[in-house]
């Protein structure tokens, strides 16, 4: 055999996203790419932030010795103190330099931890609709992923949750603002959400909550998204700059740990050795040094907010149904007939690019990607109604 046969079941699983990422890249070949409405990958196409250049141009003049170096497996001290700075301001919590790992992006972020918590066979719950990567993650490092149903508004469940604990269960993933619902967990359900955790605690066992917060920064309407790392001592916040500040290729992003967590001390170790042994090592030295500079520094989320309004505004018209995101970049829509596949088949034949729900565990709806142009959105609404209205039921 050529390859595992773990990795032959993960391919044959593998991302709708990317699915159809790929077909599009061929149908843009086939009719052209203006021709195409690409909503499927979740790519900001904004560009970074003024003050990103800024940074790079300075970093990059420096000849200060150790810029390019290795250093501790962590990050940078510097780094991490003025990363720590931000957490505090964002999470109601004192803490400093040494309650932070700098990491390969949140994917990176989210393997040390679970390369840490795991034992073969503990079970990590995740909430539907959720990013389909995390049942690939939690395989890397023998766990089982645990899924459980959010209400109808896509809002916590708290009693799905509890009803799914056992025994087994290590840890909860949270995803907020949502990919790929784009909701926001009120503090309330988060602050229900913690309790069931301390209830279900031991002397024994730490059960942990992770929360997944790349899109912290993408939030609408004066939304506000829930402090996390003080309210349950067991949290653990993966957080990353591929969307505040449109930086997904160059894969930096960091862990932020509670200093009251179980054992911190040596969870702290675990989390430098688990970064070095999965082969990331460190994460990259310049962006660290960027981005310890643009703790102030965001997207115009405006702009998205913008693309939003005119999508929802578009779809709706179409008769289209959706529940409206608080953040990130994302609509999920119901598909008409109930079966999403069949419908964002049918979409491509009308050049539009959308991702099934089911690889989400959402069957029934889809998902559209708005981190793209104005010009893209507005030429694919009537294309999007065209699509209903000649859609058999």
């Amino acid at each position: 055999m050529t390859v595992s046969l773990k990795i032959q079941e993960s391919i044959e699983k593998s991302s709708w996203i990317r699915k159809m990422f790929e077909e599009g890249a061929k149908l843009k070949t086939e009719v052209g790419a203006d021709n195409v409405y690409d909503f499927s990958l979740g790519n900001p196409d904004l560009e970074p932030p003024a003050e990103f250049y800024q940074a790079l141009k300075q970093m990059s003049d420096s000849t200060a010795s150790g810029m390019h170096g290795y250093m501790p497996n962590s990050g940078f001290a510097d780094v991490r103190n003025s990363i720590s700075e931000k957490v505090e301001k964002d999470h109601k919590i004192k803490l400093d330099g040494n309650s932070i790992v700098m990491t390969c992006g949140a994917a990176g972020g989210m393997n040390i931890i679970l390369k840490t918590i795991l034992d073969q066979g503990d079970e990590i719950i995740a909430i539907k609709p959720y990013f389909a990567e995390y049942g690939f993650y939690i395989s890397n490092h023998q766990g089982s992923l645990v899924l459980v149903d959010s209400n109808a508004d896509f809002s916590i469940n708290i009693d799905a949750i509890e009803k799914a604990m056992t025994s087994k269960t290590k840890g909860i993933i949270i995803n907020n603002p949502n990919n790929p619902t784009g909701k926001v967990y009120s503090e309330k359900d988060i602050d229900a959400l913690c309790d069931l955790l301390k209830r279900k605690s031991t002397a024994d066992k730490s059960i942990f909550l992770i929360s997944d917060e790349p899109y912290r920064e993408i939030v609408y309407d004066n939304i506000i998204v829930s402090p996390v790392l003080s309210k349950y001592k067991n949290t653990l916040v993966v957080n990353s700059y591929s969307k505040s500040l449109s930086l997904p290729g160059e894969r930096i992003g960091y862990v932020a740990v509670n200093p009251d967590a179980d054992n911190y001390s040596l969870l702290m170790a675990g989390l430098n050795l688990s970064n070095r042994i999965l082969g990331f090592v460190n994460a990259p030295a310049l962006m660290q040094r960027i981005v310890a500079k643009l703790n102030s520094a965001a997207v115009n989320v405006n702009i998205y907010k913008n693309r939003r309004d005119i999508l929802m505004a578009g779809l709706k018209e179409a008769g289209y149904e959706f529940s409206v995101p608080d953040g990130a970049f994302y609509l999920f829509c119901k598909a008409p007939g109930g079966d999403d596949v069949d419908f964002v088949r049918h979409l491509q034949k009308f050049n539009i690019l959308a991702v099934p729900g089911v690889g989400f565990g959402g069957p029934g709806y889809f998902r559209l990607a708005y981190c793209t142009s104005e010009k893209v959105i507005e030429k694919a609404i009537p294309k999007f109604k065209e699509a209903i209205n000649s859609f058999s039921k």
